[in-house]
């Protein structure tokens, strides 16, 4: 297997299109191609800087040339929820054309679009790149080769991977914060270049209230962490 990811720039894609003219982002949580329409179906996140911003956004892709069909499914202050249906891109069809396939969640933001594909053999894919040139701009921001004990590997250990990635989610807006800080700072650093207090001056709390943070944080962590190893253990 081979995977790439692009740093891809369509030009008939209504995601780049509206992403570049307003303030939104969009983060893919399900797609699926339907191939007798010829039509990428998915389920998106929309954020706007603002509200304004967020409206502007979605009023411009429901109304873009190349969309198919969409709809709102929820709202909340800046962010948003929606279903599409758009035509198959020129990207799309070349990726298309040369048996590849969407391998993660793409993220669009600035007219731009973080894009994982794979292919089987490396001489396709180095057709679909030449192929796309022609229609698009892209970087390649990585490429890889997978053999089979790595693809196996990768599959086991996905469930590892969600449970750390479970711990990161049961972090409070707080914990993570000063968890992040912490590391940054070099408080678990040895010698420590930040110390408790250093912490608490940053934000604006007492010593003790830091360590607690700082405690409730690692606690939930290094839990979720021997949950992996165990899971690792048993794969």
């Amino acid at each position: 297997m081979i995977d790439i990811t692009m740093d891809m720039e369509q030009y008939d894609c209504p995601f780049i299109d509206t992403s570049d003219d307003y303030g939104v982002t969009y983060s893919a949580i399900h797609w699926d191609f339907d191939r007798a329409a010829r039509e990428l179906e998915t389920r998106l996140v929309v954020e706007g800087d603002d509200r304004v911003e967020l409206d502007s956004g979605l009023q411009a892709l429901q109304a873009h040339d190349n969309m198919h069909d969409c709809s709102l499914l929820s709202k909340r202050d800046n962010v948003a929820h929606i279903r599409t249906a758009i035509a198959e891109t020129e990207a799309m069809a070349a990726i298309r054309d040369h048996d590849g396939y969407i391998t993660g969640p793409f993220y669009i933001e600035d007219g731009s679009e973080l894009w994982h594909v794979g292919f089987d053999h490396d001489d396709t894919a180095d057709d679909a790149l030449a192929q796309l040139e022609w229609h698009n701009e892209f970087d390649v921001v990585a490429r890889e080769s997978a053999d089979l004990p790595d693809l196996q590997s990768l599959v086991q250990n996905a469930g590892a991977a969600m449970t750390l990635i479970e711990g990161c989610r049961d972090l409070s807006e707080t914990e993570r914060e000063t968890l992040e800080r912490a590391v940054s700072d070099g408080y678990f650093q040895s010698p420590r270049s930040a110390t408790l207090g250093n912490l608490a001056d940053e934000f604006g709390v007492s010593k003790p209230a830091v360590s607690k943070n700082l405690r409730r944080g690692q606690r939930k962590m290094i839990e979720r962490v021997v949950e992996a190893l165990d899971e690792l253990d048993e794969d």
